[in-house]
């Protein structure tokens, strides 16, 4: 395939523009370098008609949070018709779900923490400790650790107040990994270690004392099952391109958490380590992705 223009779509209306910005530009300079011709666009809230004034052959939105990961861009994308990178409308809302994707994972029996979804005026029942986070955001924005019931009341009431609802789930203390997607191909396992503990959005975008462990020593049997787990959502939700699928890990096994459908893609990100170390650059994995997206257009 001869290499035409990408449109690389950044920013958007969510908490996490600042994020996309950083992984819009880094896609753009990794596509540049892989010779297409890149037009960056930094974007809040488009329409069709919008996307229709824009060049480009393929779009890249690199995008992450509710409007522009969670299905409202995708949507976008579908009318103008042009090939996108990433998941299409309805399988990008239903990983923003994150009840709806614990639920798949439930039905495909992939081990996923006990949870609850509370609105705003509603008791929670499931006792402490427990993690409280929207259920409609990603990075980890918005996220509480509540180690006492009525730690876990205020994080409770504080979110279903601005948000209308709060994902309450029970606390696995254990290690932090993930299983990159590209091309419906497991990368290789990265343990992510935060200084204090918690991987929230300051760990993962701010701070530079969180540690990553890419293949780290794992029995086979759990690399198996992960493996397993990640590519069998992915495959039963329709996510397509490229994901990230998040997990703990404690004496139990393996406990799946989330289906991230646009991973970032700054110095911070774990898809690119994971997917450098399967001996797939930043320059190779931009690439790849863009040509993936013209192929599934032309099936």
């Amino acid at each position: 395939m001869s290499k035409g223009a990408v449109t690389v779509l950044m920013g958007g209306p969510d908490a996490e523009r600042e994020v996309s910005l950083k992984s819009g530009h880094a896609v753009a300079s990794a596509l540049t370098l892989a010779g297409w011709s890149v037009d960056s666009q930094i974007i809040d809230r488009v329409c069709v008609q919008d996307l229709r004034e824009m060049g480009g052959e393929v779009f890249f939105p690199v995008m992450h949070g509710p409007w522009g990961e969670g299905g409202p861009l995708q949507s976008l994308l579908e009318a103008d018709g042009r090939p996108f990178v990433g998941a299409g409308a309805r399988a990008a809302e239903h990983c923003m779900n994150k009840v709806a994707c614990k639920e798949t994972a439930v039905r495909i029996a992939a081990p996923t923490p006990e949870w609850e979804l509370v609105h705003q005026g509603e008791r929670c029942s499931l006792p402490a400790p427990v993690i409280v986070k929207p259920n409609d955001d990603g990075s980890s924005v918005a996220l509480s650790m509540c180690r006492t019931d009525g730690e876990r009341d205020s994080a409770v009431a504080e979110l279903t107040s601005s948000r209308g609802a709060a994902l309450v789930e029970r606390w696995i203390h254990g290690q932090e990994l993930t299983v990159g997607i590209v091309d419906e191909e497991a990368m290789p396992i990265i343990e992510i270690q935060a200084a204090d503990g918690t991987y929230d959005y300051e760990a993962k975008y701010l701070r530079n004392d969180t540690s990553y462990r890419v293949n780290p020593a794992l029995p086979e049997e759990i690399v198996e099952a992960m493996t397993m787990y990640a590519l069998n959502i992915c495959s039963e939700i329709g996510v397509r391109h490229l994901a990230r699928v998040d997990f703990l890990l404690d004496e139990k096994g393996p406990w799946l958490l989330e289906v991230n459908t646009m991973p970032g893609f700054t110095e911070h990100s774990l898809l690119p380590m994971a997917a450098a170390e399967a001996g797939m650059p930043m320059t190779a994995l931009c690439d790849r992705l863009v040509r993936l997206a013209v192929e599934t257009s032309s099936q």
